[in-house]
């Protein structure tokens, strides 16, 4: 693992020890240094930072229409004023070529954050994530993972990445059948990875935006049915809850990577 210490403990007794970050939103700088001391580094998605909800100076959004109209489309989507939003980000567009400069700038922040990444790393995509974008950036030492399976020290993990539709229209939402599908091709795994949390209220309330996320009711099934020793997530930034206990699960929101730079740790 890049930047850490060499352990001269013996291999085969020493513990492993895996960190786990989500939602990194842009936040290159603690990333690189994500994966010290670890045997390997596991990334949950969103690594790109589109708008910033605490600070709307920082993203694509303001850098390409600057911090006033990031204000107003903030408060437009935080009173739940989707349609107006949408509105508002049409008239903004109107006359310029809204992919090419959205991918543009995609680019970039993913050229500087698949660099960060340490190895070995094992990802899986966010709902603001381009999926199409991944294989150009993914270097070896970076293993993505989606609707699939890996052992990591004796453990398996499986991963299973993005979003389900909403309002906000993020770039990888898809439908709760085309999910599903992908938390059952996972089967029984020691450690369920995901970017978005069960369907609990208590992992999907954001206690800042003050509204639900959607979580998965796939997921929340696989957990009762296949009993994971662990269910890692992120998604929600401010939640009520950041660990629970379903049946013999320990749930786990890893938490705003993007807000606080601390991976989770997960050892054994």
């Amino acid at each position: 693992m890049r930047g850490s210490e060499p352990d001269s403990r013996d291999p085969a007794t020493r513990p492993t020890r895996i960190h786990v970050v989500s939602d990194v939103h842009g936040n290159t700088e603690a990333l690189a240094r994500a994966g010290d001391g670890a045997d390997a580094l596991i990334c949950l998605g969103d690594l790109v930072l589109f708008l910033d909800y605490a600070d709307h100076s920082r993203g694509i959004f303001p850098d390409l229409f600057g911090r006033e109209n990031a204000d107003r489309i903030v408060a437009l989507r935080t009173a739940r004023r989707y349609d107006e939003a949408r509105a508002f980000g049409r008239e903004l567009w109107a006359g310029r070529d809204r992919n090419t400069e959205i991918l543009g700038a995609v680019r970039k922040q993913y050229a500087e954050l698949f660099a960060a990444f340490p190895t070995p790393t094992y990802a899986t995509y966010g709902n603001v994530d381009v999926p199409t974008l991944w294989p150009e950036y993914a270097r070896p030492g970076t293993t993505v993972l989606d609707g699939e399976r890996v052992e990591i020290g004796g453990r398996v993990f499986g991963f299973v990445g993005g979003g389900l539709k909403t309002p906000m229209n993020t770039p990888y939402e898809i439908s709760d059948e085309e999910y599903a599908a992908k938390v059952e091709a996972l089967g029984p795994v020691d450690v369920l990875c995901s970017h978005i949390p069960p369907e609990v209220p208590e992992l999907t309330y954001d206690t800042v935006a003050r509204r639900f996320e959607r979580g998965s009711t796939a997921l929340l099934e696989a957990i009762r049915i296949t009993r994971p020793r662990y269910a890692l997530f992120g998604h929600v930034h401010q939640p009520l809850v950041r660990r629970m206990r379903i049946g013999t699960t320990e749930c786990v929101n890893v938490g705003h990577f993007a807000s606080t730079g601390t991976p989770w740790a997960l050892t054994w």
